[in-house]
């Protein structure tokens, strides 16, 4: 079976891209590196052009999972927090129902539940 879904890892001007047969394998290993990376990658507050930014404005890795109709992620921001997102160039946030985090937040939408 071809590999059908792609997930993407960003961090500040690097990517690295692994290819998976099924969504959920692919949001496993999404969640299994944005879970170690929460633990220690950090953004400091950044100013630029006259605007501070905190680092919870700050996205310091983008976990983005796109293939067979499907596309969506998370962004671990600079202080530690996970928000998950849907689509790409209009990303829509995705808000955890309750009982949920950004992770499973992430699995209803995309279905893979």
């Amino acid at each position: 079976m071809a590999r059908s879904y792609t997930l993407t890892l960003r961090r500040e001007g690097d990517s690295e891209r692994q290819r998976f047969e099924t969504l959920n394998g692919a949001l496993d290993a999404l969640e299994t590196e944005i879970r170690a990376m929460a633990q220690t990658v950090r953004r400091e507050q950044t100013k630029s052009i006259g605007r501070s930014y905190q680092p919870e404005e700050l996205v310091a890795v983008r976990a983005e999972i796109s293939g067979l109709g499907v596309r969506g992620g998370v962004d671990l921001r600079g202080d530690g927090s996970v928000q998950a997102y849907s689509g790409r160039i209009r990303r829509a946030v995705i808000e955890p129902r309750e009982g949920e985090d950004s992770y499973s937040a992430l699995r209803r939408v995309l279905g893979s539940e």
